[in-house]
């Protein structure tokens, strides 16, 4: 009886096991995607940044009153608004990602301390199962 529920508590212990694991690798999934996301957003920043230096650059070689005001069209500054106002946009995104990729390692972390509680426990069980096997066999010799 005592081996069949150590045998019974080994599967459950097995089962939880392997719900971690999959629980892990469905965060680390995750993880990647904000990574993406994040690998996204930069991009599509970049260009915006890029479009906007096109426009200005454009903007100050066609009109010889800002030639004669700005050394260059970075001293534009209007630029330098709207350059704050691209990287503020992208900035609340960035955040919010950062915070979601925090939030998926500490449940990566929560689920993979579980994950070491459950294989001690596990290792237990085996200790107590084969102790009892061995106990249940010496009896069944005398």
């Amino acid at each position: 009886m005592a081996i069949a529920n150590l045998h019974e508590t080994l599967l459950s212990y097995t089962l939880r096991k392997n719900q971690l694991n999959l629980e892990i690798s469905q965060l680390q999934s995750q993880k990647q995607l904000a990574l993406y996301s994040q690998a996204d957003f930069s991009h599509i920043q970049a260009q915006e940044e890029q479009e906007l230096r096109d426009f200005y650059k454009a903007l100050y070689e066609g009109d010889a009153d800002y030639q004669g005001k700005y050394k260059d069209y970075t001293q534009i500054p209007e630029f330098e608004a709207e350059l704050n106002k691209i990287a503020a946009k992208y900035q609340d995104e960035m955040d919010q990602i950062a915070v979601w990729e925090n939030q998926l390692d500490a449940q990566i972390a929560t689920n993979s301390a579980e994950m070491e509680e459950v294989n001690a426990y596990m290792e237990s069980i085996k200790s107590m199962l084969s102790s009892n096997i061995q106990e249940d066999f010496k009896f069944g010799l005398n």
